[in-house]
């Protein structure tokens, strides 16, 4: 189970190289770059399961019949996903799943998309002065779940000094705003990533009480990450003083 990184393929481990290169079956999912798949030997057999939120998407339950099945019989499989497969990529799920059928697996590492979009930003997750720790949140619950308290959230990283980490919140930011601006300020700043690390990314900075607003204004969809706290603070700055800054792409 390999983690293919946040989209640039500069940012694959070289233990990702070296576990793609031996693989005969691929699963591949849909946010992989295409670049990534150079590394794969020329007779690998390549098969997309595609997920992404908001889309048709291959069944879980069948990407993991069929990762069982790949294996047993006696291919080399690597499932290849974007980030690092458990972060909020259903790694643990399918770990669990190749377990259970009694196959040995080896998880290597991708760099997340948390990390990849402030890192483009040259902005830290954690400083001394502005954030004690950061947390890496979903937005997007699985069916018939409650999903995250963001207002307990709110609260505790106003105590705690931390810095939130949105993954997949897009589609509902306008009710993570809400419950964020009961425990935050709202000139807490923001700043939203589309396509963190590739050549199109773009991104824009707001602050909590324009968070919704500013996704719409400036036209970002998903993939982005959404980014609240003080870190910010510089590049929130940077932005005042040039506007153009904030949408420019990066590469």
């Amino acid at each position: 189970m390999v983690g293919a990184g946040p989209g640039d393929p500069e940012l694959l481990t070289l233990k990702a190289v070296r576990a793609i290169a031996s693989a005969t079956v691929l699963l591949v999912d849909d946010l992989v770059n295409d670049a990534v798949l150079a590394h794969a030997a020329p007779n690998a057999r390549i098969v997309y399961v595609g997920k992404r939120g908001g889309c048709a998407s291959t069944p879980q339950a069948f990407i993991e019949k069929l990762m069982v099945s790949e294996a047993q019989r006696g291919e080399q499989v690597v499932r290849l996903k974007g980030g690092d497969p458990f972060v909020f990529g259903r790694g643990g799920e399918e770990v669990e799943a190749l377990q259970a059928a009694g196959i040995a697996v080896t998880v290597v590492n991708g760099i997340t998309a948390g990390l990849a979009a402030l890192t483009s930003l040259n902005v830290p997750l954690t400083h001394r002065e502005h954030a004690h720790g950061v947390v890496f949140v979903t937005g997007h619950a699985k069916p018939g779940d409650s999903g995250t308290d963001w207002v307990a959230l709110a609260h505790t990283a106003h105590q705690a000094k931390l810095t939130l980490v949105i993954y997949m919140g897009v589609s509902g930011a306008a009710t993570i705003q809400s419950a964020l601006l009961q425990g935050l300020r709202g000139d807490t700043p923001v700043a939203i990533i589309q396509n963190a690390s590739l050549p199109n990314q773009r991104h824009a900075t707001a602050t909590l009480a324009t968070l919704h607003a500013t996704l719409q204004s400036e036209h970002l969809g998903s993939p982005s990450v959404i980014v609240v706290g003080n870190v910010l603070q510089g590049l929130q700055a940077a932005h005042a003083a040039d506007p153009t800054l904030a949408l420019r792409a990066q590469g």
